[in-house]
C-alpha cells in the first residue's frame, strides 16, 4: 500500500461494487502517481501531476449498496527504520486500518477487489481476510516471493516482506516492530502458492524451501504451461477454503506491464496472466482479490503507462465479472489503495 500524495481513482457507476474512499496522508511508500480515471470500466490516464500537498483526500464514492467511508491514514512525524525495515510505524498502522476495512467488507458478506499501492498492503488485506472469520488459501501471482523478513531484507522495503508477517511459521523469526503489534499469523505455509517467481533473494530461496511453499517459477511456467500450473495449484490448494488472490503486475512480463517499480524481464504473457485469474473464478472460492504495483511514473512513455493499465483493468474486469455474476451476485466490495 502506498500513502502520500496523491491523484485519486474516479470510478463510473459500476452496480455491483462497493466502494471506499481513502484519505492519505505523509508521502512514505512508493512514488507520485497521476491522475487516473476508470472511464467506461476502462482505467484511463488523465493527466500526470504531483501534489506538493502532504494531504490529499480521494474522492469519496456513494456505494449503491453501502458506503464503507473513508480511511485517514496520518502522517508518523518520527518513523526511524527499525533493524534494516522502513518506515514501520506508518506502515503499521496503515495496514491495521486496512485490515479493518477489509473485515468489514467480507464480514457484510461482499468480495473485496483492492487496486493498489505498493505490495506490502497485503498485511492489511490478507489479514482483514482471514480476520473475517474463515481460513484463508493465498496465491500469489508475482516475479518477487515478497517473503523476506526484517532480519533477512537487505533493502528494508516492507513491500518485499509483507508474507512474512503472516505465515504462522514464521511468527518466531519477526523480531517487535512498532505499531506491528496487532499482526497475527493468519496463513499456513501449505496454503499458499507462488506462480510467476523468477527474482528471488536468497533469503528468501531457503524460507522457501525450509517450509515448502508451493512455487511455480516461470521456468516452470515454460516447462508446464499456464494450464497445468494452475491445475496443479487448484489441486494443491483446492480445501473448500476461501482464495486470496494478490497479484502484483510485475509479474506480467515488461512487454505487457513496463510501468511499474520492479519489472523483470522474462514473465508472463499478457494471456498466461489473463488465464490465472479466470482459472481461479471458476473454481467458485475466489474471494478477495489484490492488483497491486501499478505505477504510471515509471512508464517511459504513454504507451508503457496504457499498456500496464489496460493490463491491471483487464485482470480486475475478469474477477468483477466472475464475482458479479457468478459467484456472489451484487455483492462485490470495491476498496482502493492508491499510488503515491
Amino acid at each position: 500500500m502506498c500513502l502520500g500524495s496523491l491523484s485519486c481513482w474516479n470510478m463510473l457507476e459500476y452496480p455491483s461494487v462497493l466502494r471506499v474512499g481513502i484519505i492519505f496522508t505523509n508521502s512514505i511508500l512508493g512514488i507520485s502517481s497521476p491522475l487516473h480515471r476508470f472511464k467506461s470500466y476502462k482505467l484511463i490516464l488523465k493527466n500526470y501531476h504531483h501534489h506538493a500537498s502532504q494531504e490529499v483526500i480521494c474522492s469519496h464514492c456513494d456505494s449503491p449498496d453501502k458506503d464503507y467511508g473513508n480511511l485517514a491514514f496520518e502522517s508518523v512525524s518520527s518513523d526511524e527504520p527499525v533493524g534494516l525495515a522502513k518506515r514501520p510505524r506508518a506502515v503499521g498502522r496503515a495496514n491495521q486500518q486496512l485490515a479493518d476495512a477489509v473485515r468489514r467488507i467480507k464480514h457484510d458478506g461482499h468480495t473485496c477487489v483492492m487496486l493498489g499501492g505498493d505490495h506490502s498492503l497485503a498485511i492489511g488485506s490478507i489479514h482483514g481476510h482471514a480476520a473475517s472469520g474463515s481460513e484463508v488459501s493465498v496465491v500469489w501471482v508475482d516475479a518477487h516471493a515478497d517473503i523476506n523478513t526484517p532480519l533477512t531484507t537487505t533493502t528494508g522495503n516492507i513491500h518485499g516482506q509483507p508474507m512474512s508477517y503472516l505465515i504462522h511459521e514464521l511468527h518466531n523469526k519477526i523480531p517487535v516492530i512498532p505499531n506491528f503489534s496487532w499482526i497475527k499469523p493468519c496463513i499456513a505455509a501449505k496454503d499458499i502458492v507462488y506462480i510467476g517467481l523468477r527474482d528471488v533473494d536468497p533469503g528468501e530461496h531457503y524460507i522457501l524451501k525450509y517450509l515448502g511453499i508451493k512455487t511455480f517459477s516461470m521456468s516452470e511456467v515454460d516447462r508446464l504451461g499456464i494450464a497445468k500450473v494452475m491445475e496443479q495449484t487448484c489441486d494443491h490448494i483446492f480445501t473448500k477454503q476461501p482464495i486470496h488472490l494478490s497479484y502484483d503486475i510485475d509479474a506480467l512480463d515488461p512487454s505487457v506491464a513496463p510501468a511499474t517499480g520492479t519489472p523483470v524481464v522474462g514473465g508472463l504473457t499478457y494471456r498466461e496472466g489473463v488465464y490465472i485469474t479466470e482459472h481461479i473464478c471458476q473454481t467458485d472460492l475466489l474471494s478477495a482479490v489484490d492488483i497491486v504495483e501499478v505505477n504510471p511514473k515509471r512508464g517511459r512513455t504513454e504507451d508503457e503507462v496504457q499498456s500496464t493499465v489496460n493490463a491491471a483493468v483487464d485482470l480486475d474486469s475478469i474477477a468483477l465479472s466472475f464475482t458479479s455474476q457468478t459467484l456472489f451476485s451484487s455483492n462485490s466490495g470495491f476498496l482502493w489503495v492508491n499510488n503515491a
